[in-house]
């Protein structure tokens, strides 16, 4: 049994994996009073100690082996930030030696792994969350109070557009977004669906296409520039998402096209038309236009956490009631993940896919400033 979430703060948490991803944690946690950083682990030693270091020099945090940090009796909560592939394995270890995790996304790369992890929590009393927690941010928050107020009408439709040429032109080791696990789907479309699902509510079935066009990527920068990398995933996917509430969205995620002049994500409805802001990031103007109307309009900023960034959704975990789920939860990464499969599977043999999970479509997130208060679920 894990330490009850509200027993006592600070969270103390314990990072596994330091790579790209983990500066933006750490600018975060030095902002979150609820939080507290006492060790971080990777594979690479160096790496470890250099974020240590980074944090406080030499002083609190300590850099340790994945097995000390495991076995930590201070580290209430790992923050898994290891690849895609090692998700639910590092996952497991944390349930397994009574800590509750906080992941990257995916949850898994696999609903079968995703499964394992939180049937293990479940049996071990621990909580599980996952990003992104980009849709607690105020731009995602906003345009759902939009929604929830009736400024579109009952949302008919939502379209949702990502294209890159490819992360293999900015990152120096690009391996893992084109092997199993990776992809636009599973890499950006955690992004885009949670926030689907969040203005619109759960998935009950996917109808999709995906091509890979080329079969080897050359990276760009970095000490392995110009060398290859083959490409084991479809990386362009598109598809049509049937909500629980009647309301279709229509998803594209590539890393074969170059640009667009489409929103991230629109909400069609017979009141109006909403431009929802890029969901991988925490804020951005929502913009309306009202039938009848003759311009786009700016919304106000009127929910979600002001001046956020990647971790918050650690700290919306620790202070959710234990009756409740956090809104950056498991459950819901679980049903982002099998959205994405199912669309993969529809893809591959060309034909309509039922979503067997279900998910609550999560509480709003008021209007908030997490470095004076804390925000529980709903």
């Amino acid at each position: 049994m894990g330490k009850p979430l509200n027993a006592s703060k600070p969270l103390n948490v314990g990072i596994i994996g330091c790579g790209t991803i983990v500066g933006q944690y750490l600018a975060s946690l030095r902002r979150l009073t609820d939080v507290a950083l006492v060790a971080v682990a990777d594979l690479d030693a160096d790496r470890a100690r250099a974020v240590a270091k980074e944090w406080d020099g030499d002083g609190d945090v300590r850099a340790v082996t994945v097995a000390e940090l495991l076995a930590a009796k201070d580290v209430d909560l790992v923050l898994n930030l290891t690849i895609p592939a090692a998700h639910a394995e590092i996952a497991l270890e944390a349930i397994a030696a009574g800590k509750h995790v906080y992941g990257e996304k995916p949850l898994a790369a696999t609903t079968d792994e995703a499964r394992q992890v939180l049937e293990a929590a479940r049996q071990a009393g621990v909580v599980v969350g996952c990003a992104p927690d980009t849709v607690l941010g105020t731009g995602i928050q906003t345009a759902r109070k939009a929604i929830d107020d009736g400024l579109v009408g009952r949302p008919v439709a939502a379209t949702a557009t990502m294209v890159t040429p490819g992360h293999e032109r900015w990152h120096p080791s690009p391996d893992f977004y084109y092997a199993p696990g990776g992809g636009p789907l599973l890499d950006m479309g955690p992004y885009y669906i949670t926030a689907l699902v969040t203005l619109l509510g759960p998935v009950t079935s996917v109808i999709g296409a995906a091509s890979r066009p080329q079969s080897q990527r050359e990276i760009g920068s970095g000490p392995r520039a110009g060398e290859r990398v083959p490409v084991e995933v479809d990386s362009h996917v598109t598809g049509v998402l049937v909500h629980e509430s009647g309301a279709l969205s229509t998803l594209v995620v590539s890393f074969d096209a170059v640009a667009t002049h489409s929103a991230n994500i629109e909400v069609h409805g017979p009141r109006g038309t909403l431009a929802v802001p890029d969901p991988n990031h925490f804020a951005g103007d929502t913009r309306l236009f009202r039938l009848g109307g003759e311009a786009w309009e700016t919304l106000p900023v009127s929910a979600g956490l002001l001046d956020s960034g990647r971790g918050y959704g650690i700290a919306d975990l620790a202070a959710t009631p234990p009756t409740h789920e956090p809104r950056a939860s498991g459950t819901l990464a679980y049903h982002v993940l099998d959205v994405m499969e199912s669309l993969l599977a529809s893809a591959a043999g060309g034909r309509s896919v039922t979503v067997s999970s279900r998910v609550a479509r999560p509480p709003a997130v008021p209007l908030t400033d997490l470095s004076r208060t804390g925000v529980g679920a709903a």
